[in-house]
C-alpha cells in the first residue's frame, strides 16, 4: 500500500458512521504500589495498597475505544449497563468520548454492569503484573423487557450507520446483549440491507449466526465447521474460503504469530504474516483492534488485502502496549503500514 492509497482510506474515517452492538463493561484497572505492602492486622494476610483507580470501557467498549482512535465521525454503542457504581463509571466515560453518541445505549436497573477488575502491580522499570482478575457478571437470562428494547436500539440505528459491529462477550447464552432474539432481528436487517457491512465477533463462537462478515481465530474456525484446531495454513485457507463462499460474505481469521487472514465470496484468499515482535508484549484488546480496524478500513473503501493490512497493523501496536487495553491511531498504523519514510 502507498502512501495516497493510505489517506485516501483514513481520509474517509471522519465521515463514517459506526454502530457497536454487543456486551458493554467496564474495565477498572486498580494501579498497586507494592512498596506499600502492608498485612493485615485482623487476618494476616497482605494488604494491596491501591494508589489509582483507572475505569476505561472494556468489551464492547474496546472496540469502541479503538474506533475513536481512529477518528471516526460518530459511534453509537448499542448495548446496557446497569444502575450501579460499576454503571456511573462506564456512562461517564462514554459520555466523554469524542464522537460518542448515547442515544441507543440503555441503562437499566433489571442487570448489573459487566465488569473486570483489574488488579495491577506497577515497579519502576518492570512491565506491570496483573494479579488474579475479580469478573462481575450476569449469571441469569436477559429479561425480555430489555430484550424488546434492544431490538428496538438496534433496528434503529441500522438505518444510520455506514457499518455495524457485534460483539458476544458473555459464556453463558442468552445472558448477555446478543440473545437468540436479536439475532433473528440481525437476519432481517442483513435480508432487507445486504449492502450494510456487519461484523461479527463472539467469544463463544459465531454458530447460528446469519450471513455476516465473520471475524474469528483459528479454534474457532475450526468449532464452527468440524475442522482440526492444529490444521496448517493451506487447510485454513480452503475452510475459510468454503466457508466465506457458502455464506456469502467475507471471513476473517486471526492466527496469533503466524499473522491473519481474509477469504472473499469469490474465491480470493489474502493472508498476512504476523509483523515482528518489537519488546515486551500483551496480547488483551489485540482481537478488539483488529475487529474495529477491518471494520473501518473496509466502510472506508479497502479491499480484502487493505483491510488486512490495517488489522495486522493494529495488533502489532496493540501488543506493545503494556498494563493497558491499548488502542491503535492512524498514525501509529501509518508507521507499520507504509513503513520507515
Amino acid at each position: 500500500m502507498n502512501s495516497a492509497r493510505f489517506n485516501a482510506i483514513t481520509g474517509r474515517y471522519h465521515e463514517l458512521n459506526i454502530a457497536v452492538f454487543g456486551d458493554f463493561c467496564l474495565d477498572r484497572y486498580l494501579e498497586i504500589d507494592p512498596s506499600k505492602r502492608e498485612v493485615s492486622l485482623e487476618t494476616g494476610l497482605p494488604v494491596y495498597n491501591v494508589l489509582n483507580v483507572r475505569p476505561q470501557p472494556g468489551g464492547a467498549g474496546t472496540i469502541l475505544n479503538n474506533l475513536i482512535a481512529l477518528g471516526i465521525k460518530t459511534i453509537y454503542p448499542v448495548g446496557f449497563a446497569g444502575r450501579d457504581g460499576e454503571g456511573f463509571e462506564l456512562m461517564e466515560a462514554l459520555k466523554h468520548a469524542p464522537g460518542v453518541h448515547l442515544s441507543h445505549f440503555v441503562q437499566t436497573s433489571q442487570r448489573r454492569t459487566f465488569t473486570y477488575c483489574k488488579p495491577m502491580v506497577l515497579e519502576p522499570g518492570k512491565p506491570p503484573v496483573e494479579l488474579n482478575r475479580l469478573d462481575l457478571k450476569n449469571w441469569t437470562p436477559t429479561p425480555a423487557l430489555l430484550q424488546g428494547l434492544l431490538i428496538d436500539k438496534l433496528v434503529s440505528v441500522a438505518q444510520m450507520v455506514d457499518a455495524i459491529i457485534i460483539l458476544d462477550q458473555v459464556e453463558v447464552p442468552e445472558s448477555g446483549v446478543v440473545t437468540q432474539k436479536i439475532m433473528e432481528t440481525l437476519k432481517e436487517i442483513v435480508e432487507r440491507d445486504p449492502d450494510l457491512l456487519v461484523l461479527a465477533d463472539s467469544r463463544r463462537g459465531l454458530r447460528g449466526f446469519p450471513s455476516v462478515t465473520f471475524k474469528m481465530n483459528a479454534g474457532e474456525l475450526a468449532s464452527l465447521t468440524g475442522g482440526h484446531q492444529g490444521a496448517d495454513l493451506e487447510q485454513i485457507e480452503q475452510v475459510a474460503s468454503g466457508l466465506a463462499r457458502d455464506r456469502r460474505r467475507n471471513i476473517f481469521v486471526t492466527l496469533a504469530e503466524r499473522g491473519i487472514l481474509g477469504a472473499a465470496p469469490n474465491g480470493e484468499i489474502q493472508r498476512l504474516p504476523a509483523l515482528p515482535v518489537r519488546g515486551p508484549i500483551d496480547i488483551v484488546g489485540a482481537g478488539d483492534a483488529v475487529t474495529a480496524n477491518l471494520t473501518a478500513a473496509l466502510a472506508g473503501g479497502a479491499s480484502l488485502g487493505e483491510a488486512l493490512e490495517f488489522a495486522n497493523a493494529a495488533g502489532s501496536v496493540v501488543i506493545h502496549k503494556l498494563g493497558t487495553t491499548g488502542t491503535a491511531n492512524v498514525a501509529e498504523l501509518e508507521g507499520l503500514v507504509l513503513g520507515p519514510p
